[in-house]
């Protein structure tokens, strides 16, 4: 077994044993949320939420996907699964959030309960002894002060490095590169990322709220959906911020729908996905032309790709012919790649990999990890990221500007006790 691989299945469960049964009545999934070991992935009130370890599997290196997917199958070959209501994410399920560089750790886990919510449909899965007794609700305690601090470098410095970003790119380097940046909120009181995602999905439940481990967001972006022979992918990029006002924010969608720095910057994001979904799908529909999405705090030109799939490839195959897409890297995808970590001076981690969940079918969802951050508790501070896509016509401050309108969803988050 590989250095870069460390699976963990808990002694007493090395032939797990999932049972599924349907709950008969409705239920808000967040709210049901332990503190101890909680998962999440919601969207509008649907998802899946889960907490316990049953299996681990901490994961790096250039085989990520592919190690993952041996160790799921090698899990599954020896459960017993008992599963009366065979909807995508019943039965056996883990949830997982890669990084976004091959040398950082990803994370996989196989919680010991896990309620589900589709369609109208609520269901339970608990593995072996597990209870299979909702915990009560409880409310979250809020920060009690916050103080925020620099990231990895200052923002002058920052700026700085979209300038050089935008000087190789009109020398022909590269088409596209995408600069992160990080900001530190040191916290007092308590840090309980329940009251976290429970605030932003408030705030905007069109996007994906998420926990797994301790990196937490609500992401916009799909990466990628696989629900039996279908996948679907949603591209998010050109952004403007939202000024709250109706026909100001309108006349905004107009010009971002006219700005060619912005369709330039879109249209490598979904020639990116478009290419790598086109070798696993058939009937691949790509839309000409973006639409206008609408968020809490900003407005993202945005693209749905579907397609039909060609083969039986779980969706960890797909998302490792995804990872990563010009949304998140850049184009050529190897230069934009290497120039990262030269010009962002900060290790991403798991921010802007892909994070959700998958099951038995193959079937799963992953998002991209994006207006997220990472909670140290030993350190009580919270490391939120944010991102830009740097084309030759991108302007260092306004760049900055749109990092701040990212970085906003978990700083509102985190101020609002």
């Amino acid at each position: 077994m590989s250095v870069n691989e460390q699976p963990s299945v808990l002694p007493d469960q090395e032939h797990l044993t999932f049972r599924t049964r349907a709950l008969e009545h409705d239920l808000e999934l967040l709210p049901h949320l332990p503190s101890e070991s909680p998962l999440a992935w919601v969207r509008g009130g649907e998802g899946l939420i889960g907490w316990g370890v049953a299996a681990r599997l901490q994961v790096r290196g250039d085989e990520t996907f592919s190690r993952t997917q041996r160790w799921w199958n090698q899990l599954l070959a020896n459960a017993h699964i008992e599963d009366t209501v065979s909807l995508p994410g019943t039965g056996p399920v883990a949830f997982a959030s890669f990084a976004f560089d091959r040398d950082n750790l990803s994370e996989v886990v196989v919680p010991n309960v896990v309620v589900g919510k589709r369609g109208g449909q609520t269901w339970m899965t608990t593995i072996g002894s597990a209870s299979s007794v909702l915990p009560p609700v409880s409310v979250p305690a809020s920060p009690t002060t916050v103080r925020w601090a620099e990231g990895s470098i200052p923002p002058w410095e920052w700026e700085q490095s979209v300038a050089t970003a935008v000087e190789r790119i009109t020398a022909g380097e590269l088409d596209k590169v995408v600069l992160a940046r990080d900001l530190i909120a040191h916290v007092d009181g308590a840090l309980d990322v329940r009251f976290l995602i429970n605030q932003l999905a408030r705030a905007d439940p069109t996007c994906w709220t998420f926990v797994v481990e301790d990196l937490f967001g609500a992401t916009p972006e799909l990466l990628v959906r696989r629900t039996g022979g279908l996948v679907m992918s949603r591209v998010l990029a050109g952004t403007v911020r939202r000024q709250g006002d109706k026909s100001t924010d309108a006349d905004l969608a107009l010009d971002l729908m006219k700005s060619d720095k912005d369709l330039a910057e879109h249209e490598y994001a979904v020639h990116s996905v478009a290419k790598a979904l086109a070798t696993h799908c058939t009937d691949l529909e790509v839309p000409e032309q973006p639409r206008v999405l609408e968020l809490a705090n900003v407005q993202h030109l945005a693209t749905d790709i579907t397609g039909q799939l060609a083969s039986e490839a779980p969706i960890l195959s797909i998302v490792a012919s995804l990872h990563p897409t010009a949304a998140v890297c850049g184009t050529p995808t190897e230069r934009a790649k290497a120039m990262i970590p030269e010009l962002e001076g900060m290790n991403r981690g798991r921010y802007a990999g892909p994070v959700g969940w998958f099951d038995h079918h193959g079937d799963g969802e992953f998002g991209i990890a994006l207006r997220c951050a990472k909670i140290d508790q030993e350190s009580r501070t919270v490391r939120s990221f944010a991102g830009c896509g740097i084309v030759a016509g991108s302007i260092p401050e306004l760049e900055f500007a749109e990092s701040a309108a990212k970085l906003a969803p978990v700083r509102d988050a985190l101020e609002s006790s």
